[in-house]
């Protein structure tokens, strides 16, 4: 599989990685919509509460399946990269107990904190309830979240897209009918709202953890999940090199909707809940984005074991405009017709305003929102990623700086809209430039 890899064309390949993900990322972005519209059925005060706690659920999300799971499989495609089988397969229990040690942490954090949390981010009355309700059952499923994630990213690095592609379109399948069931109470089955949405979540992650555990410890796969392979600080630092700077580009995304969360919600429910289903589209594009980042890693971390440089950067550049070519065009969908995602969750008139408003500004610029993404992606390949951290940075603190000042000089919620376009454009220019100067051959 390395040798494909290594050789043949770029494009092609990249497409051929990339579509069974992005299958299964379509199906989870249909996942949330079906989710959104069951909340949306529940009320506008359902509707902030969850846009309150969305962050936090894809904050892990991105960390598990984006930025430690890039750790894994850039550590995991190196080593293939260079013949060496038994360090990948070694590589394989160190993943699980990083995403199992994580999962378990993220359960703590959020049960033992989570509503001063949510207050913190302007959360308050019925919309706090809402949110607490959700995500009291939410993450006590944290650690089945990291795993299916983690070992999906194991089986990823050696080349393999469709396994974990699968499993997740059949995951998605089964929360889509679970939350709806147990959410709004389908046929004898009484309803248990945001608890019963949540519960659909974790029970389908769930059974994804277990199919792919029995996976790793089968015959089929490339590579074998073994408890008698003895631990080592190198392995552990070679994914956490990795996954750990990753993590912050991640924590600076999700910092920034937080920051802009917590600035909106001053301008009430309805702006927040606005405001809500116009993020909840962003965060589904970064699932669409990961489908032709991560078919980069295996491909940039192999040509970099094989020492084809060259070769590595030229994957960066064509997985990042393939990614801003869909991206941008959904983007400019929903600019002109806002209506075809915002009006699927609400008929509130007030709301449907802020949203239109959102993907008036922020739609034009999801494009280089994509370009940065799927760099950073080929960054955690290559493990260079201080020029997208960086990049990052700025964006965060152009969104915070500037929001702060914008609320203290009683700005418009059209000025913040603004804000975050502006963002988005520095962030994608940024990353794109610092891949250009960074070498990756040292």
């Amino acid at each position: 599989m390395q040798n494909s890899l290594t050789t043949a064309p770029i494009v092609p390949t990249i497409w051929r990685l990339t579509l069974p993900n992005l299958l299964a990322m379509t199906a989870g972005t249909l996942v949330s919509i079906a989710e959104t519209w069951y909340v949306g059925y529940l009320g506008t005060m359902s509707l902030a509460g969850i846009a309150l706690v969305f962050p936090c659920i894809m904050l892990q999300q991105m960390l598990s399946a984006g930025s430690m799971g890039g750790g894994i499989s850039s550590a995991v495609s190196r080593a293939l990269g260079a013949n060496d089988l038994g360090k990948a397969n070694a590589l394989v229990l160190h993943a699980a107990l990083i995403c199992l040690g994580m999962g378990l942490f993220f359960t703590f954090v959020f049960i033992v904190w989570g509503e001063p949390i949510f207050r913190l981010l302007g959360g308050q009355g019925e919309a706090l309830a809402q949110s607490l309700a959700y995500a009291n059952v939410a993450f006590w499923g944290a650690a089945s979240i990291w795993l299916t994630n983690g070992f999906a990213s194991v089986i990823r690095g050696s080349g393999n897209m469709k396994t974990p592609s699968l499993v997740l379109l059949i995951a998605c399948v089964a929360q889509v009918t679970l939350s709806g069931v147990l959410g709004l109470g389908w046929g004898p089955i009484p309803s248990f709202g945001m608890a019963g949405i949540a519960m659909g979540y974790v029970i389908a992650f769930s059974a994804s953890t277990l199919y792919l555990f029995a996976y790793l410890r089968s015959s089929r796969s490339m590579l074998r999940l073994s408890f008698k392979s003895p631990l080592s600080k190198p392995l552990f630092m070679d994914i956490l090199k990795v996954g750990a700077m990753s993590s912050l580009s991640t924590l600076q995304t999700v910092a920034t909707i937080l920051i802009l969360t917590r600035l909106i919600s001053s301008f009430g429910p309805e702006a927040l809940a606005g405001y809500g289903i116009g993020t909840r589209l962003e965060f589904l594009l970064v699932p669409m984005t990961f489908a032709f980042g991560v078919a980069c890693v295996p491909m940039v971390g192999m040509a970099l074991g094989a020492q084809l440089f060259e070769r590595a950067k030229k994957v960066a550049w064509a997985g990042s405009l393939m990614s801003a070519a869909l991206i941008g065009g959904i983007g400019l969908l929903v600019t002109v017709w806002p209506g075809v995602w915002s009006e699927m969750f609400t008929s509130n008139t007030t709301v449907l305003f802020h949203a239109h408003q959102y993907f008036l500004w922020v739609g034009p610029c999801y494009g280089f929102f994509a370009i940065g993404l799927c760099l950073y992606f080929a960054s955690q390949g290559a493990g260079k990623l201080l020029g997208p951290v960086l990049a990052g940075t700025f964006r965060l603190l152009v969104v915070a700086i500037g929001g702060y000042w914008l609320v203290e000089k009683n700005g418009s919620i059209e000025h913040l809209f603004m804000l975050i376009a502006a963002g988005m454009v520095s962030f994608g220019l940024l990353t794109a430039v610092s891949v250009w100067k960074v070498s990756w051959s040292r």
